[in-house]
């Protein structure tokens, strides 16, 4: 009997455990969210005319609850906030989402922390893609219609381009990964070459563009919201909440990993073809994003970090939550690349650079610190 009760002792102390350990994981989202909120109702305030914070509040609660709130008593707050600058912060939080989120899971399934979609030479291949469309694109013109809204020709033009390119960089390294023998480090590697490869095509299709056309190919490097509208919305949305949905229901079997490649195999997870289409989905969720934003780094690598920090290497948890705080960086860096020289503003790519730096000489510094201890 001694025996039986130290036994449900000890079960109902690690069920307590697990408890409190799910409930900060919970609210380390909850957080998150709740905190990307606030930076959206700072963002939509915030631009050319500042709008005050009540009258922002104002206008959100009277579009969910007509009834029962009025708008501002000046007229034009209402359009400026909802069709002119909400798309913006929304394509922003989508952004961000995504790229953290690939970085999670990138950096879990090969299990390396520096790792992200871009480490695989998605950013390189995007940028070649859309670097071929601006130069060859340039006597593009009209619009098309899609899901009801109009979209410049061009844009749709460098932004297909774009995720084809993506597509075709995870595509060589999935099919140079599928050999025998192949390790997480050579998939690294190979990505690392391929990236390569296609930052030598963005360099030679600098050196033959012209003035226009090599000003829109650095502008589109640096990374910005300015194709932000609700027809990008409406493109983008879809498509990251169902692959979204679809990686966190594989985020058991990424749990299953982190005892190693034999085990997982044991355990009856195939554990190539779980990479693979892990890899795949994480261009696509990411691709669909840069592809109308441009180039933006360290957002994958920044958020899966930072979560770790707080709530541990649980996929049933990263993925969302670092998708939750990835968004609130990157309309944050967003805030600050629209205010820092008004009316104006700076690509947030530069922004996401600089704090990238940052980060990771504290990461560094702070690891040094460790060792030396």
């Amino acid at each position: 009997m001694d025996q039986e009760g130290e036994r449900t002792d000890a079960g109902n102390r690690l069920k307590k455990i697990y408890v409190a350990s799910s409930l900060r994981k919970r609210t380390f989202i909850a957080i998150a969210f709740l905190l990307s909120l606030v930076a959206v109702v700072v963002s939509v305030s915030i631009g050319a005319v500042d709008i005050p914070l009540s009258d922002t509040v104002r206008v959100f609660l009277h579009a969910i609850l007509p009834p029962f709130f009025d708008n501002p008593t000046t007229p034009w707050y209402p359009d400026i906030i909802l069709n002119a600058r909400l798309s913006r912060t929304i394509l922003c939080l989508i952004t961000g989402f995504s790229l953290a989120m690939s970085g999670a899971v990138m950096q879990n399934i090969l299990r390396n922390p520096l790792v992200s979609p871009f480490t695989l030479g998605l950013s390189s291949a995007a940028s070649f893609g859309a670097a071929i469309a601006i130069l060859f694109g340039a006597g593009i013109t009209g619009s098309v219609m899609v899901l009801g809204h109009e979209f410049f020709a061009k844009n749709m033009f460098i932004a297909g381009s774009a995720i084809v390119s993506s597509l075709i960089s995870v595509s060589l390294v999935v099919s140079l990964s599928r050999r025998s023998g192949i390790s997480r480090s050579t998939i690294i590697l190979t990505g690392v070459i391929i990236s390569y490869l296609f930052q030598a095509g963005i360099s030679a299709i600098k050196y033959f563009s012209n003035d226009d056309a090599l000003r829109e190919i650095t502008l589109w490097l640096m990374g910005g919201m300015w194709n932000a509208s609700w027809g990008v919305v409406y493109l983008v949305l879809p498509i990251v909440v169902i692959l979204a949905i679809v990686i966190e229901s594989m985020s058991s079997k990424v749990n299953v990993l982190a005892a190693g490649d034999d085990v997982a195999e044991s355990l009856g997870v195939d554990v190539k073809r779980l990479r693979i289409s892990l890899m795949v989905l994480c261009t696509i969720i990411s691709s669909v994003c840069i592809a109308f934003t441009g180039i933006i780094g360290f957002i994958g690598l920044i958020a899966p970090h930072v979560t770790r920090m707080f709530i541990g290497n649980d996929s049933r948890y990263l993925f969302p939550a670092s998708g939750a705080l990835g968004a609130f960086i990157l309309l944050s860096s967003d805030i600050v690349a629209r205010m820092i020289i008004r009316p104006e503003e700076i690509p947030v790519g530069i922004i996401m650079y600089l704090l990238g730096g940052i980060f990771f000489i504290w990461l560094v510094c702070s690891r040094r610190k460790e060792v030396s201890l």
